[in-house]
């Protein structure tokens, strides 16, 4: 079942009653995607998440027939954390998705050998900027806080990662230290935005009455993913399974 509402700063809503059903689709839009950037331009761009959700996904998307040798990918957000352990995106995304036919993809990564990520900000920012860009495909989530990469609410620097005039790509996070999620980088909003086509993977009703909040209100501050689903400079498509 599809619904696309007419104002064009609203999301288009793609949603299956099997999970996957979800991620053959995405596989084939992305891969399509993908496969166009490459034509136009000899290199595509594409941004992964991490998380619980994308895992079933990314395992699916690492069959399909896509030029991934001129595939360069980064990630939405990190972790600081060593990218051996389970916590690490760099982790998920090696494992489940840069492996098959997409191991010829080339992998962007934030985690560098600086002590924090604020120290590595110049550095990951360098990295990402190298990339070619606008991204071809923005694969992002969507905690049920509202959060998308690691713009988390209440997070020190969230501001300054909302704020479209920062000409940063990425900036350092630290999120409210009851969460225990610990420092980050993630994409700024202004990175984020510099896409052809975003799309937001969620599964489950707690996710779905999260985005319907979302959509609803208007503060990026208490809930970030706002600032991607209320503009229109950028396609989004919101892609849910029960």
């Amino acid at each position: 079942m599809s619904d696309t509402a007419a104002n064009t700063a609203r999301p288009s809503f793609v949603g299956f009653h099997r999970a996957d059903d979800l991620h053959r689709a995405l596989a084939e839009e992305v891969g399509s995607r993908l496969s166009a950037g490459v034509a136009r331009s000899g290199r595509a761009g594409l941004v992964v998440s991490g998380g619980t959700t994308p895992g079933d996904f990314y395992d699916v998307l690492a069959t399909r027939d896509v030029p991934w040798k001129n595939v360069e990918i980064t990630l939405s957000d990190e972790r600081w954390t060593e990218p051996t352990t389970d916590r690490s995106n760099e982790h998920l995304a090696r494992t489940r998705l840069l492996r098959g036919k997409a191991a010829a993809a080339h992998l962007v990564p934030f985690k560098t050998p600086h002590e924090t990520a604020r120290a590595a900000q110049a550095d990951v920012d360098a990295a990402v900027a190298a990339m070619p860009r606008p991204f071809d495909v923005m694969l992002l989530g969507m905690g049920t806080d509202g959060h998308t990469a690691s713009l988390i609410p209440g997070s020190e620097g969230l501001a300054q990662a909302l704020d479209r005039q920062d000409p940063a790509l990425v900036r350092a996070v630290n999120p409210p230290n009851v969460t225990a999620m610990g420092e980050r980088m993630t994409l700024t909003l202004r990175a984020i935005l510099d896409a052809r086509w975003i799309a937001v993977l969620i599964r489950g009703e707690a996710k779905l009455a999260a985005y319907k909040s979302a959509l609803a209100g208007h503060d990026v501050l208490s809930q970030p993913v706002r600032a991607v689903l209320h503009q229109s400079d950028v396609p989004v498509s919101i892609y849910w399974a029960e």
